[in-house]
């Protein structure tokens, strides 16, 4: 059982909008929606999935508008509907909302320091800390990986819940999540086996 492989996921990164391009926090569902870097990069990353030739018997999206937009242009691809993961939402920001780590930096530079080195403090404070953010990611695959024993499937996200994913995959603590690079328009892939999780590849782009 130990090699027994649950389930095999293949995460996709939204494709580029005018925050991810700044760098911007954004934890808001229906803003901002893809650029026309970002379709690009959908198209690219399509017609890798298309090429690759990697197979999946369900498509999962998060919910908000950046990630239907690309789960539309994949679901297209294999014909099949997608179904919307309504908790799968991006870590809480809070009145970080919109601001890039330069403004944070500048603005607030206590919570900052704070930000940085400590994923046990919501900050600010109406917003989510980071070990929370990553157990409750980790809560929600692990129930999408037993509704789909034995299925290989894609998830459409964002790219901090990506780097959640690889997080509980690979057993790192949640501090080490700002160290791991997760692109718009790229591909993750993990396999969930009974006893332990195997990173296949992440982030990779297509050219």
């Amino acid at each position: 059982m130990y090699f027994s492989r649950k389930c095999k996921i293949t995460y996709i990164s939204h494709g580029a909008t005018i925050y991810s391009e700044e760098g911007r926090f954004s934890d808001v569902l229906n803003y901002p929606q893809l650029n026309d870097a970002g379709q690009e990069e959908v198209e690219k990353i399509t017609e890798f999935l298309r090429n690759r030739g990697i197979k999946n018997d369900k498509i999962y999206t998060s919910p908000a508008t950046r990630t239907i937009q690309t789960a539309q242009v994949i679901a297209k691809l294999y014909k099949k509907n997608y179904e919307v993961i309504d908790d799968l939402t991006p870590r809480k920001c809070g009145t970080f909302n919109g601001l890039t780590y330069e403004q944070i930096e500048e603005k607030y530079p206590e919570d900052f320091d704070k930000l940085i080195n400590d994923p046990s403090l919501p900050v600010p404070a109406d917003a989510e800390a980071l070990n929370d953010f990553v157990k409750r990611v980790d809560t929600i695959i692990d129930r999408i990986v037993n509704e789909n024993i034995s299925n290989r499937i894609i998830i459409v996200t964002t790219p901090d819940i990506i780097k959640a994913a690889i997080c509980s995959a690979l057993n790192i603590p949640a501090s080490s999540m700002p160290k791991i690079y997760i692109k718009t328009g790229s591909a993750t892939q993990i396999s969930y086996f009974e006893s332990w999780q195997s990173l296949i590849y992440s982030d990779y782009t297509p050219l």
